[in-house]
């Protein structure tokens, strides 16, 4: 297999998953139950350009223009978490992928879309007072949706790192078949 031909079908993967994560944000899901966090620290670990973060913002700005935009500041604090999931990736995952790393990077990826998200939202003051106790209202009500952010991702990522972990091993035994 040339090079060429293995990066036209590694971009064409790359594509195919934007336009799951895609999908999966526009039919009927839970909310906040998605992959965007999970295509995040897949990329990060395996796409090894500069250009990593432009998957998971790809997917969630053309989803955002079908679905609507929301409070500009609070919009980028969202776009600004998903683009930390691929550094989240790169360090973690880029060179030793277990399925403790994954589950924690997991965890960690929806815990800063949380904190960011959550603390942006209070900030504009438009819907918590910018007290200590709107913070904590802010937070406290936001819970449900993180719950709903930590099962997403870890779901996402056992079925992103894992189908790539199964189509790689099947691979490499159909490779070992052929040459025997």
């Amino acid at each position: 297999m040339t090079i060429n031909r293995l990066m036209t079908e590694k971009q064409g993967l790359f594509y195919c998953l934007i336009i799951l994560v895609v999908a999966t944000r526009l039919l009927p899901h839970p909310v906040n139950f998605t992959p965007v966090g999970a295509l995040g620290l897949f990329s990060g670990a395996y796409v090894m350009t500069k250009r990593a973060w432009l998957m998971p913002i790809i997917a969630l700005l053309i989803s955002d223009l079908i679905i609507g935009f929301y409070t500009p500041v609070v919009m980028l604090s969202v776009y600004v978490s998903f683009a930390l999931s691929v550094v989240l990736g790169r360090y973690m995952l880029s060179k030793k992928r277990n399925v403790l790393r994954i589950g924690g990077s997991a965890i960690a990826s929806a815990s800063i879309l949380f904190v960011l998200s959550n603390f942006t939202l209070w900030t504009t003051g438009l819907y918590y007072p910018l007290t200590f106790e709107g913070l904590t209202i802010c937070f406290i009500r936001a819970i449900p949706f993180y719950g709903n952010t930590v099962l997403g991702d870890l779901f996402y990522a056992a079925v992103l790192f894992g189908t790539h972990a199964g189509v790689k091993q099947w691979l490499n035994k159909t490779t070992v078949l052929r040459s025997a």
